[in-house]
């Protein structure tokens, strides 16, 4: 099949000189020779980025980012981007993914985002600024992203008011392919000029998407000289737009995965002592992983939410009809083992005699919860003890809701400790949507180093798992 890419003239075989801060590379030697292609996101070499396990993208791995001296005249650059899309139907039904924002624009309208979704601006100018970066340069851009899990092509699924609310938000055209695949997106690509913007339809039509399909991600990789994956929620998911298609192209990260990479091995390879690590949350079977792997490096794990409930359990104190995993209680007790003097759990809590925002409450001591009462939220000492921790604290990675977040009466000890953290003057990391929406509900996103795009993925990273959609770019360029 041919190349579309390489037909426009770009790089790939012979095509136009790209520039990188080591000197001038012609397109057909991409992937070739030290410092070949897009070489660096700082002056100086690649970006290190090192993880929790040597071997696993570890100590020492290269990953290549795209360069500022980066010239892609007439060049083509497929983009996988993140994004969200509120669609119409009830909130919790809503299928939050990857889409398509480009330039850091919100494609909500006022009121609209959810609690817990970060706003795109808020999230990092980076997104923005990988696209920007790319059609300065002379690049024609090439938007593929997914929404949901569509079961085959569904127009509820469909990227096009994307494309619509894009133009319209960065008053010019936004071309929209009506397949990701095919003559329609082999027509549009075609037609695209320098310094356009064309999105293709949902990725997630096709199964071969997520089956991670080779075929599929050739066909996409055809469209592109270059592929950018700036898409970190996505990185955990071996799928064709994330992973097989960089194998394909001359690949590199984005801007917004630089930083998420670069600040997420912050916690493993720089780390600032006191390091606080505050984890909530449903359920400790969720977060178990990430526990054991940063237990060793942190010097307090602060622990709130309904997965206090099961650590709670494991020492022998009565939950009432607290959430608690009976099947993992073996596991939380090696943890508190572990961990002793580490593991910092909830004095008292808010108790409710129901699972709603009007039941009624009282506050009690741990072990004085009463049969048909539940924990819903850390009390006043907890709330005191945390806080008096964080202020010592040089770096904080904090990921869960303290309580019932989206019930208002149980929300008070999670924006507590966002208020803590963000008073702190560490640096801090915060991800999840609960606690990301206390940081923004109480105005302190600007007070916060780095709020992480990705849920599953961050929880991943922290965990020492391998990301498929990192682990594919290092040293490709």
């Amino acid at each position: 099949m041919e190349h579309f890419g390489h037909r426009r003239g770009g790089l790939g075989h012979g095509g136009p000189e790209v520039l990188t801060e080591k000197g001038r590379h012609r397109g057909g030697e991409l992937g070739h020779g030290e410092g070949a292609g897009l070489d660096a996101l700082a002056p100086g070499g690649r970006v290190r980025a090192q993880h929790g396990q040597p071997g696993k993208f570890g100590a020492g791995d290269l990953f290549t980012v795209i360069a500022p001296g980066f010239r892609a005249v007439a060049a083509a650059v497929l983009l996988l981007v993140p994004a969200t899309l509120l669609l119409e139907r009830p909130l919790r039904t809503l299928v939050w993914s990857v889409v398509a924002a480009v330039f850091g624009l919100s494609l909500l309208a006022p009121g609209e985002r959810p609690p817990g979704e970060p706003r795109p601006e808020d999230r990092d100018v980076a997104l923005g600024k990988a696209q920007q970066f790319l059609l300065e340069r002379g690049a024609a851009v090439v938007l593929m992203s997914h929404l949901g899990r569509p079961k085959g092509k569904s127009p509820e699924f469909s990227l096009a008011p994307v494309a619509k609310r894009l133009s319209e938000l960065l008053g010019k055209p936004v071309h929209f392919a009506s397949n990701c695949i095919g003559a329609d997106a082999e027509t549009a690509v075609s037609s695209l000029q320098n310094g356009e913007v064309l999105l293709l339809e949902n990725v997630r039509f096709y199964k071969e998407e997520e089956a991670n399909d080779a075929e599929f991600a050739k066909k996409l990789a055809a469209f592109g000289d270059v592929y950018v994956n700036d898409a970190f929620g996505s990185a955990h998911r071996a799928h064709a737009s994330v992973e097989a298609v960089a194998h394909f192209l001359p690949a590199a990260a984005g801007f917004l995965m630089e930083k998420e990479i670069r600040f997420l091995s912050k916690v493993f390879v720089e780390p600032e002592h006191p390091l606080i690590v505050i984890l909530g949350g449903a359920k400790i079977s969720d977060k178990l992983p990430v526990i054991n792997n940063l237990l060793p490096r942190a010097d307090k794990v602060l622990i709130g939410g309904g997965m206090a409930n099961t650590f709670l359990k494991a020492e022998g104190y009565e939950v009432g009809d607290s959430l608690a995993e009976n099947d993992v209680l073996e596991q939380a007790r090696e943890i508190l083992l572990n961990g002793s003097g580490k593991v910092m759990l909830p004095v008292d809590v808010v108790v409710a005699d129901d699972f709603n925002n009007d039941a009624h409450t009282q506050e009690v001591s741990i072990g004085q919860i009463k049969p048909g009462w539940r924990a819903l939220d850390i009390g006043s000492h907890t709330i005191a003890l945390f806080d008096h921790i964080l202020k010592d604290a040089k770096m904080i990675v904090w990921n869960g809701p303290m309580g019932v977040f989206e019930f208002p009466k149980f929300a008070r000890g999670t924006v507590a400790v966002a208020r803590a953290v963000a008073a702190s003057g560490a640096v801090t990391i915060v991800g999840g949507g609960d606690s990301v929406a206390a940081i923004e509900q109480a105005g302190l996103a600007d007070r916060i180093t780095h709020i992480s795009t990705g849920g599953g993925a961050s929880l991943e990273f922290l965990e020492g798992k391998e990301l498929p959609g990192i682990a594919v770019l290092p040293n490709k360029l």
